[in-house]
């Protein structure tokens, strides 16, 4: 799965959490909106029980009545509360009952109250003779409780209907927050997202507006000033290589070709700042055209007296990147590499890349330095002393391969040397 597609599901995972919590919460509010209905209407229902057991009492004859007397007590009492009714004695037996027969149920409960059992639920009397009165009113079309729950639900429904478009538009805003960010970070520099409502997520939109424009501002103050330092650096030099030219005959001729050296290193030095600070701002290739690496390959090793060889690759890229990238690499093997000349070779991965390797012949890079030396000014012990090289190269080495989606390493050669290998993605 690609990078794109790992974080469009982390995005679709957080506004599914939003809304999950959403629908929980309202979920747990019917449970206890419902609980607490329960428990209020089943207090309401067993004082009511207990002040009708006084009223019941008088309507029937005493416990020392014969049974057709409490039958009869029993059926006038039925007709008027129209329910099923069962009169049981202390000891358990059934007196006399009206409708639908009633089991006993919790007969041995203290309280009165409700009691359940088939048919529906029932509730228990107790009369102060010790005589227990079991009443089950007939079953409405839709109890009252009914209607409560289907009222919480619909209303849950609703909620839950009105929260999706709620947490979507959330996630939305911070799906296109993070696209800034990533667009910042890949060095598009005018990248901002826009503000929408006055929440905390569209504070954080301002906050990163206005620290991407802060960093543009600095990006750009840098630029200008590494762009006149560099104007500046170069007048002096130029008049440097004038006044050599005029006093050519009275000058050592080492001494000259030595400042002259000197000079074009100073130079070059200055170009290496100027684009390392140019990589650095902007992340990916400003000009892209397909490069076949074998034959840019061939053309800077041609200048190095190198020997090319390997297959056809063709990138996506600046052409200028890629032949600095390619001569830094060779200019960095005839520099510690010895006498002998580098090797370049160019072949293909089964992953759609490619690689470019250049081999020198020199003493070899140890392991701990073989990632040191890709950082800018990083010299190898001892290379200091000699001035070989500024410390930058291998730096903007690295710099172009992953402007252009690729990386370089340092790996160890058979037979001794070093092998600097560059990775890029290719097309076909």
């Amino acid at each position: 799965m690609t990078s794109e597609g790992i974080q469009q599901g982390v995005m679709r995972r957080l506004y599914l959490q939003i809304y999950l919590t959403i629908i929980a919460i309202l979920v747990i509010m019917m449970i206890a909106v419902g609980a607490t209905w329960r428990i209020a209407a089943t207090s309401r229902f067993d004082h009511a029980i207990e002040a009708a057991s006084d009223f019941v009492e008088t309507d029937l004859p005493p416990a020392a009545a014969p049974r057709p007397a409490m039958q009869r007590a029993l059926e006038g009492l039925g007709r008027r509360l129209r329910a099923d009714l069962a009169l049981y004695a202390p000891d358990g037996s059934l007196l006399a009952s009206v409708g639908r027969p009633i089991p006993p149920g919790r007969l041995g409960r203290a309280a009165a109250g409700w009691v359940p059992g088939p048919g529906g639920p029932s509730w228990l009397l107790h009369l102060a003779d010790g005589r227990a009165l079991i009443v089950r009113l007939p079953r409405p079309p839709l109890r009252p409780g009914f209607w409560l729950i289907a009222v919480l639900a619909a209303l849950a429904g609703a909620v839950a209907i009105g929260a999706w478009p709620i947490a979507r538009r959330l996630t939305r805003r911070l799906e296109r927050l993070k696209s800034g960010v990533e667009q910042l970070g890949h060095g598009d520099l005018t990248a901002r997202v826009p503000i929408e409502g006055k929440d905390e997520v569209a504070a954080l939109a301002a906050s990163f507006n206005g620290a991407a424009a802060r960093i543009e501002e600095l990006i750009k103050s840098h630029k200008m000033l590494l762009a006149n330092c560099s104007h500046e650096l170069r007048t002096p030099l130029t008049r440097i290589n004038l006044a050599l030219a005029l006093v050519e005959d009275s000058v050592d001729p080492a001494r000259r070709e030595q400042l002259k050296k000197d000079i074009a290193e100073l130079d070059q030095l200055i170009d290496e700042i100027l684009l390392a600070s140019r990589l650095d701002a902007v992340r990916t290739p400003e000009r892209v055209e397909d490069v076949e690496l074998l034959a840019l390959a061939a053309e800077e090793a041609a200048r190095f007296d190198a020997a090319v060889e390997g297959e056809i690759a063709v990138a996506r890229g600046d052409p200028s990147l890629l032949r600095r990238m390619i001569r830094n690499l060779l200019e960095n093997a005839r520099r510690y590499g010895g006498a002998a000349a580098p090797d370049v070779r160019v072949g293909r991965l089964p992953d759609r890349r490619a690689w470019i390797e250049v081999r020198d012949r020199g003493p070899g890079i140890s392991e701990p330095e073989r990632e040191k030396i890709f950082e800018p000014f990083h010299r190898l012990p001892g290379s200091a002393e000699t001035g070989r090289g500024s410390g930058l190269g291998l730096a903007l080495v690295r710099q172009i391969a992953r402007n252009h989606g690729g990386d370089a390493m340092c790996l160890a050669a058979e037979g001794g040397g070093s092998r600097f290998r560059v990775v890029l993605p290719v097309v076909g």
